[in-house]
């Protein structure tokens, strides 16, 4: 007999139908996050070194130009993946339909244990060094104050996308539109100088002419440009989120990518209009440099306020995209269910990011005691992350092939040339991470193995995932045939 349905058990299905992704972003939240995303503290370091190996003005803007380019076709790859296949695991569920559930977990293991965290805890830290040289707390050492500051961050952005995504959001809008007014301002600062760029380019330009000058170390300038320009793929962890997907998710990766490419392209000719080549090139922090000139003192006060907002935008977008991909891990595997409980109320993986958050905060105080060796740490994690990024570069040819018949809003045009360009620069990244990796060391040991033991671990903890689901099998078989 059919029991009566109460209003209480009406109430929790409705609840229940809202505890899952929804559509509540629009194009403009989808765009200020992934801008947000890939503008961080690197545009204030990496001009300087590219400078320096690019062989002149030319070869410096062609870095930054085809850096755009590359990632420009990253995403239209990311744009065709993230319509067919909209998840809010992005990346993580892209792996698992192209090459199985144990390729997926490994990555989703490598990426929410220490990659995501460890990236929050860094920018953290960033964030915490700036502000301490702005305001630093009485009666305790820069390091300590830059370490208050980062756990603070954490904490705070941290609740608040708890609080629910449209706070997440509305938050990542504001930070977002005040660091690219930031960024703006950087250029404006290099208007004020006379111009320093011309005569120092035309000289760099010469010695570049010079049989072999410059071409040797290109290379690794546009690796220091990707780095730069990394973080639109996160837009694929919003693909179950943005209003009108099947559109609106090309239209903020092609947004993104052409804001982020043309704001690199105007701070990088300030500083070299500001500073002259030769001085960027040599420079340790040009931004400062380029608005103490402009504005003394009070000019570089302001570039730390402005490289501490910037941590700070990337650390409160790294949140929200971060936990998504531990909410897809718990839908795919029953001992880790717990990580995909959503808040249909929030619109938030809200166990997801309390743990995130936690690891990120306990990685703060790991930070603050081992100093610059955790900064390397995770940094030493690089080759993984390219491993996978390849990957999923690979998967839009796989799934093409395996599932022929499915519905694509969006077709990657000249396809396989822009595909096989991702492909191949993230093949190249991932080559480069390895060369500099291995030749590091890290407490007497070579980098390489950190690594190899994020995978190891991962590994271990996977066997244990499929020897629980071997255990529950035959109870769950001897529940349906008693029930039958």
């Amino acid at each position: 007999m059919d029991m009566p349905i109460s209003p209480t058990t009406a109430h929790e299905s409705a609840a229940d139908a809202q505890a899952q992704p929804r559509p509540l972003l629009g194009l403009r939240a989808a765009v200020t996050l992934i801008v947000g995303i890939v503008v961080g503290a690197g545009i204030f370091k990496a001009p300087a070194l590219v400078a320096g190996m690019s062989g002149g003005a030319g070869g410096m803007f062609l870095a930054w130009l085809l850096g755009g380019a590359v990632s420009l076709a990253g995403a239209l790859c990311y744009a065709e993946l993230s319509t067919a296949y909209a998840h809010a695991g992005g990346d993580y569920h892209f792996l698992q339909r192209a090459y199985g559930r144990a390729v997926a977990f490994l990555f989703g293991w490598a990426r929410y244990a220490v990659i995501t965290t460890g990236s929050i805890a860094l920018l953290a830290f960033v964030f915490g060094d700036y502000l301490a040289q702005v305001a630093p707390l009485p009666g305790l050492a820069p390091a300590w104050s830059g370490a208050l500051y980062a756990g603070a961050a954490v904490l705070v952005l941290g609740l608040l996308n708890l609080h629910g995504l449209r706070a997440g959001s509305a938050t990542q809008t504001w930070l977002t539109l005040a660091e690219v007014g930031g960024l703006l301002l950087v250029a404006v600062a290099a208007l004020l100088l006379p111009a320093a760029g011309a005569g120092a380019s035309a000289a760099a330009v010469d010695a570049a002419a010079a049989p072999g000058a410059g071409h040797a170390s290109f290379g690794l300038a546009m690796v220091f440009v990707l780095l730069t320009y990394g973080g639109w793929n996160e837009a694929a962890y919003l693909s179950a989120e943005v209003r009108d997907g099947a559109v609106n998710m090309v239209r903020a990766l092609v947004l993104a990518v052409l804001i982020v490419t043309g704001l690199y392209l105007l701070v990088t000719w300030g500083y070299w209009h500001g500073l002259g080549m030769d001085a960027l090139a040599a420079s340790q922090a040009p931004a400062a440099e380029l608005m103490r000139r402009a504005f003394g003192a009070a000019g570089e006060q302001g570039i730390a306020l402005l490289v501490a907002l910037s941590s700070l935008t990337s650390i409160n977008a790294t949140m929200i995209v971060g936990a998504r991909t531990g909410y897809a891990m718990g839908r795919d595997w029953r001992p880790l269910a717990w990580l995909a409980r959503w808040d249909g109320r929030r619109a938030t993986p809200t166990l997801a990011m309390l743990v995130q958050c936690g690891a990120a905060l306990l990685l703060v105080g790991i930070g603050a005691t081992l100093g610059g060796g955790f900064r390397a740490m995770v940094e030493f994690t690089a080759p993984v992350f390219w491993l996978f990024f390849l990957l999923s570069g690979i998967s839009l040819f796989v799934l093409r092939r395996r599932e022929p018949g499915r519905a694509r809003p969006y077709r990657v045009p000249l396809f396989p040339l822009l595909p096989l360009l991702f492909c191949a620069s993230c093949a190249y990244m991932l080559w480069s991470s390895l060369s500099y990796v291995s030749s590091q060391t890290l407490g007497g040991l070579n980098a390489a193995w950190i690594g190899i033991a994020v995978l190891a671990a991962g590994l271990l903890l996977l066997a244990f995932l499929h020897q629980d689901e071997a255990l529950r099998e035959p109870s769950h078989a001897n529940h349906d045939e008693e029930s039958r």
